[in-house]
């Protein structure tokens, strides 16, 4: 008997769970906006040096060009070169000429972007670096956000954690947009980014610790969808406005809304009779009943039902666990260890293959829609395998297909554009499904008392993997194939360790720590018993009369030498 008893008795996946699963999920359609945002807030337009009182024809006088007949970026003529006007354009035959930086600025060409913070601040050049720095800076308070946010919430519930998430990303993130310099925009991208992990972690405890063990699979697949339509209206959001402080106004001011309606949600019952507040859970509980259409329950449900349902774990719950008890006895820290591996891989391929958009050659805008339209099919998939096959199955599988398509555009020409960009749409579909996958996963590994820090723990991994994911591209001067070796090895290494770790298919959620190593002891004592088992010898079989099996099915414990002569 536990909670999960108590769920399906007050309705099991009813009205209640709808509305609050769906409630939870919608803020998910602006968590990609935030994660991709740079793509096109820090777009790097066509530009080159600013030639004052200068008509385009005459252009080819003062900036030379690069090997691929473009006017150069970075440089200008120190002196007019009025006779390349009528000259055949050629990269060698003013290649001597004598050239200098842009000493006036640079000129920006608005087609494919009227603003970003690349033309507003002329991230450009020598201060190239400081555009993926502001993503790092970003990814850097996801990383905070997740260990600050992770033990609060397991603190001082995800109910309060979530909605101060929600009213930190509308501020901050609307603010955004008033920044007057690069070094205050980067300071109110760490703390949006600090929010953003306060929402996901907190509304992926709240969905799981109030589902029932069966719809756990559909609810964490339906969810990611929410954050791949995301991926596609982040797109049209941008092509439509092409101004970097509207768009920002426009991902985060719908944030003031999610804040507002987030007071309707119940707080974790399971967490409430965790730490002591057992008579407010149990509200929770006849709340949902009432909802569900189970009104019959409020009387059946009493505290002292509620309490026996769920005795062990509240004894277990006078303990206070930290960071260290993620890492303390075996199964734990097995878990954790590999978890970081994994949550690691995947948001590193992930963020590698998805935040340089504009080097696929392809408009970017459209290839955002195909990096987000292409995550339907793929977690579909991951459905089906997560339901069929279990969260190991699935999770291996994607790492190490991700992996293998990854390596596959190392031997496509470049001048094959659309199939290198086809192998990286594919890559980037299942990385994807392996992220849907890891949280679902994670929520289901880690027990009640300690979940929201453990999400928390190994999340920072896949914060760490979003940061080093952009310097990596930085190794394509040392060898151009060294990134996608760097992402594919990655994702092997990570799909192999996913093997490790223990099914958690139709299984109920553990609330204590004792009760993920009770599974490992039973699990060894079975496995310990069975090797026992295997171990007799053919004589001794012989004689018994039968199988191993059957000396069990008789009654008479395999292992004992006189059950075995006594059959």
């Amino acid at each position: 008997m536990g909670f999960a008893d108590l769920l399906d008795e007050v309705g099991g996946f009813g009205r209640f769970q709808m509305i609050h699963v769906t409630l939870l999920s919608i803020p998910g359609l602006l968590m990609a906006s935030q994660n991709l945002l740079n793509n096109f807030t820090a777009g790097v337009p066509e530009h080159h040096c600013r030639i004052p009182n200068i008509t385009a024809a005459l252009l080819r006088a003062f900036i030379p060009l690069d090997s691929s007949l473009t006017p150069s970026r970075c440089s200008r003529y120190t002196d007019a070169q009025w006779h390349l006007i009528t000259d055949k354009p050629s990269h060698t035959n003013a290649s001597d000429l004598q050239t200098e930086a842009c000493a006036e600025g640079w000129t920006y060409d608005k087609t494919e972007f009227i603003s970003s913070i690349v033309s507003e601040w002329d991230l450009v050049c020598t201060l190239r670096p400081l555009k993926q720095m502001s993503q790092t800076i970003y990814m850097g308070g996801v990383l905070t956000g997740a260990i600050i946010f992770g033990g609060l919430s397991d603190r001082f519930g995800r109910k309060g954690m979530l909605i101060w998430s929600y009213f930190q990303l509308a501020v901050l993130g609307t603010f955004t947009a008033l920044s007057p310099s690069y070094v205050v925009y980067c300071i109110f991208r760490f703390l949006t980014g600090m929010s953003v992990s306060g929402v996901i972690l907190n509304a992926v405890s709240l969905k799981v610790e109030w589902i029932p063990t069966k719809a756990r699979t559909l609810v964490g697949t339906i969810s990611s969808f929410f954050f791949t339509f995301g991926q596609m209206i982040l797109a049209g959001v941008a092509y439509s406005l092409k101004d970097w402080r509207k768009i920002h106004v426009a991902v985060c001011l719908p944030f003031f809304a999610f804040f507002f309606y987030s007071w309707w949600y119940s707080e974790s019952a399971r967490w409430l009779v965790l730490n002591g507040r057992s008579e407010e859970a149990l509200k929770h509980l006849h709340r949902v009943a009432k909802i569900n259409g189970k009104p019959e329950m409020t009387e059946k449900i009493t505290l002292e039902v509620l309490e026996s349902h769920m005795q062990k774990e509240v004894q277990s719950s006078k303990s206070i666990y930290t960071v260290f008890d993620l890492l303390k006895t075996p199964t734990m820290r097995k878990i954790s260890m590999c978890l970081m591996v994994v949550w690691f891989s995947t948001s590193f391929a992930y963020y590698g293959l998805a935040m340089d958009l504009q080097k696929f050659g392809v408009n970017i805008y459209l290839m955002q829609i195909i990096f987000g339209a292409v995550d339907f099919p793929a977690k579909l998939v991951a459905l089906l395998m997560l339901s069929f096959l279990g969260r190991r199955i699935t999770q291996g599988t994607c790492l190490l297909v991700s992996a293998s398509v990854i390596f596959a555009n190392i031997f496509v020409p470049k001048d094959m554009q659309i199939t290198r960009t086809a192998l990286a749409v594919l890559g980037k579909g299942f990385t994807s499904a392996s992220f849907t996958c890891i949280y679902l996963f994670t929520g289901e590994l880690y027990p009640t008392v300690i979940r929201q820090t453990g999400m928390g723990f190994v999340s920072t991994m896949a914060r760490i993997g979003s940061m080093a994911a952009p310097a990596v591209l930085i190794l394509d001067e040392i060898l151009p194939a060294l990134p996608s070796i760097v992402y594919g090895g990655s994702a092997v290494l990570a799909g192999f360790i996913a093997f490790l770790l223990p099914e958690t298919l139709d299984i109920p959620l553990p609330d204590t720590i004792e009760d993920v190593e009770e599974k490992r002891e039973k699990k060894s004592q079975s496995l310990k018993e069975q090797t026992q088992c295997e171990s007799l010898t053919l004589q001794e079989i012989k004689q018994s009369g039968g199988t191993c099996e059957e000396s069990k099915s008789s009654g008479l414990h395999p292992l004992s030498e006189t059950s075995v002569h006594l059959k």
